[in-house]
């Protein structure tokens, strides 16, 4: 017997077979699926013929509505996914501009990330974070999923945030100097608007220490805090902000400012933790444009620090 009469006698004994059952019988779903049925075209016969393997598709149905074909009544166009949020909390940006850039990043008002951000309770503060979220706010690059609501945002930074102070070993290591971690994290934070360079962070947290500590006591006395207090950027403060009555203003107010003034990152935190050993009161950035940093333990040292800024300025 050839291929075809084999073939033949194949079909023939095929059409007096009964036919299966439908497979509805046995495929019911547990549940009611919520989308439509599948195209026809999901249902397949296949004819073994000796060697062979014979597919045939039953054709898609046809719709008269323009623009639409092979789709159920009740199927719906799925809709094109939303990009995720994207973003860099750069290091030493200050809670103000963070917000700015999540409203930017997100296309939502300010104000929303504002309120989100007066609930310290909701994202997840430490307690001496005393329910103020400037400085808890980890500097990183971050990605949100689209359609996440402020207080998420924030929460996932500050979430981000007990990860670093976790590893840094916040709480304990300001324990071991004598600080409040919350102090500390101050202290960073005015390293992190300081320093031009990481190298240079812990000789600035050193001097920061030295003057909270020296007999008789010294002031602060730094641009960057009168600056913040005042809500102005810039790292010189004229005559005049110097006046301010804020209680950032470290010119005229003892020890520390009352909180952080900005989000320090990993390295301005290890340096807080652990200062550089040395005697220095004072650090002038001597040549801004090749970022030298320079220290002194006297008021003489510091005037010579400031005429060799005034000579690279004139000569820069």
């Amino acid at each position: 017997m050839n291929i075809e009469d084999l073939l033949r006698e194949t079909l023939s004994d095929m059409a007096h077979e009964e036919q299966p059952p439908p497979p509805g019988r046995f495929l019911r779903p547990r549940r009611p699926s919520r989308r439509g049925p599948a195209p026809a075209a999901a249902a397949v016969a296949v004819l073994a013929a000796g060697a062979a393997l014979v597919a045939g598709a039953l054709p898609a149905p046809v719709t008269d509505r323009p623009g639409v074909t092979g789709r159920g009544p009740d199927e719906t166009r799925a809709e094109t996914p939303r990009k995720p949020i994207v973003l860099t909390v750069r290091a030493g940006m200050r809670l103000s501009q963070v917000l700015r850039l999540l409203s930017d990043a997100t296309g939502r008002p300010v104000a929303e990330f504002e309120r989100a951000a007066e609930d310290g309770g909701a994202l997840g503060l430490p307690a001496y974070a005393k329910g103020a979220l400037e400085g808890f706010v980890f500097p990183a690059a971050y990605e949100f999923p689209a359609g996440s609501s402020p207080r998420e945002i924030l929460a996932a930074t500050v979430a981000r945030f007990d990860r670093a102070a976790g590893d840094a070993g916040l709480v304990e290591g300001a324990g071991r100097i004598g600080r409040t971690p919350l102090e500390v994290l101050t202290v960073a934070s005015i390293v992190q608007a300081e320093a031009v360079r990481a190298e240079d962070m812990p000789k600035i947290a050193r001097v920061v220490y030295n003057r909270l500590d020296h007999t008789p006591p010294r002031k602060l006395e730094l641009d960057s805090t009168v600056m913040y207090g005042l809500g102005k950027t810039g790292s010189t403060a004229s005559v005049e902000d110097l006046r301010s009555r804020s209680r950032y203003n470290t010119y005229a107010r003892p020890g520390l400012p009352p909180g952080p003034i900005g989000n320090p990152g990993a390295a301005a935190i290890e340096a807080a933790l652990r200062p550089a050993p040395g005697p220095w009161l004072f650090f002038v950035t001597t040549d801004p444009g090749r970022r030298v940093m320079k220290f002194a333990d006297s008021e003489a040292g510091f005037i010579k620090l400031v005429e060799e800024f005034h000579r690279n300025r004139r000569t820069g």
